[in-house]
């Protein structure tokens, strides 16, 4: 980049190919297609402000959307934990059990996934966003071969996480 303020050439182009991607991973985390939006504008002026080649942008921008959805899930446990503690608003809860069933498993989920360690719930958020396991291998510097291992552990963290706080709620 030459000079402060600077915008990348490549920025467009790079955001029209990789926006669906990044959106996508973000809602896989967050379950909110307005939150992953957001998420995806902060990633993306993150990566406006970077040297990052063309090339290896989609790994990046994938890397970057799911840590930064992952703190958004962190910050909005603790915000929702402080409110409760204030007694502040509570969520609408919809009539159908069903959906409040469905809603709680997904929040549950969300909950375990955002105390896993960040690298496994990185891995395991990429692998289900449709990445292969190359695609994942590159974004966070492992081997192809250790993908396998690294999200079947993740998998099974999220399992003893869920466990282990079912019998706590």
């Amino acid at each position: 980049m030459s000079g402060r303020g600077a915008v990348r050439a490549d920025l467009e182009q790079v955001f029209r190919a990789s926006y669906p991607r990044v959106v996508g991973v973000a809602a896989r985390v967050l379950g909110s297609r307005d939150g992953a939006e957001d998420v995806a504008q902060e990633v993306f002026l993150s990566f406006a402000r970077t040297t990052v080649p063309a090339g290896e942008a989609p790994g990046w921008l994938s890397v970057a959307a799911a840590h930064t959805a992952l703190n958004h899930l962190r910050s909005g446990r603790r915000r929702a934990t402080r409110e409760e503690a204030a007694g502040g608003p509570d969520p609408a809860v919809p009539d159908v059990a069903d959906d409040v069933v469905t809603l709680d498993e997904r929040r549950r989920v969300r909950a375990a996934l955002a105390r896993l360690p960040r690298r496994q719930a990185v891995a395991l958020v990429l692998r289900h966003s449709g990445l292969s396991y190359a695609e994942v291998a590159a974004a966070l510097d492992l081997s192809p071969g250790s993908v396998g291992t690294t999200v079947r552990r993740a998998e099974s963290a999220l399992r003893e996480e869920l466990t282990r706080h079912a019998s706590s709620d």
